[in-house]
């Protein structure tokens, strides 16, 4: 079973992150701040990973750190369940439509962490999260769960379905480089031999 838990507990945030890669979706998330949930749900479900994912933070100051932190755990629970990453497809992609919006994302399970960033946003916040703050948490998840994660909205004027479907096109991308390669599922996808 590819299955992992992590715990991070600093002087900023205590989070604790489970994830079953083989999973049907099934998520509990709480972060204490809404749209974050709503994302990382979101990512569960369309993923079929599934997420447990508890955090307390300094959200009295902002939602920086949570944010960072959630992404940094959930990343490392999802790269230890992969280990060797022996028999997995390794790449993914997605283009999601949502309502008048368009998102693209590719990766590369190859633990060489890379993030390439094309989104826009034309609203400070959502809901109580700052907008900014979406790169952070994509940078943090493609740093420690050693993915190479180009995304990119080619276009939408709602900033929610901007956001959600950068997350959404995530977790398709994701459940496709993650699958088992049944003609592969005893090798690492390189030719090095690791990855």
């Amino acid at each position: 079973m590819r299955r992992a838990t992590v715990e991070r507990s600093t002087a900023e945030t205590r989070i604790s992150a489970t994830v079953n890669l083989d999973g049907n979706g099934v998520y509990e998330v709480s972060t204490g701040i809404g749209f974050l949930d709503h994302m990382l749900e979101q990512l569960s479900r369309h993923s079929l990973i599934d997420i447990t994912l508890t955090a307390e933070g300094d959200l009295h100051i902002d939602g920086h750190h949570t944010t960072e932190d959630s992404g940094i755990v959930l990343g490392q629970a999802v790269s230890q369940a992969l280990g060797e990453r022996k028999g997995i497809w390794r790449y993914g992609s997605a283009l999601i439509p949502m309502d008048e919006t368009l998102s693209r994302v590719a990766l590369d399970a190859s633990n060489r962490p890379y993030l390439i960033w094309k989104v826009d946003f034309d609203r400070d916040k959502l809901g109580t999260m700052d907008t900014e703050l979406f790169k952070e948490w994509f940078q943090a998840f493609a740093q420690n769960a050693g993915l190479t994660l180009h995304v990119e909205n080619l276009y939408g004027t709602n900033n929610h379905h901007i956001v959600e479907s950068c997350f959404k096109a995530l977790a398709r991308a994701l459940r496709e480089a993650i699958q088992i390669d049944p003609r592969k599922a005893d090798a690492v996808p390189s030719t090095k031999g690791s990855l």
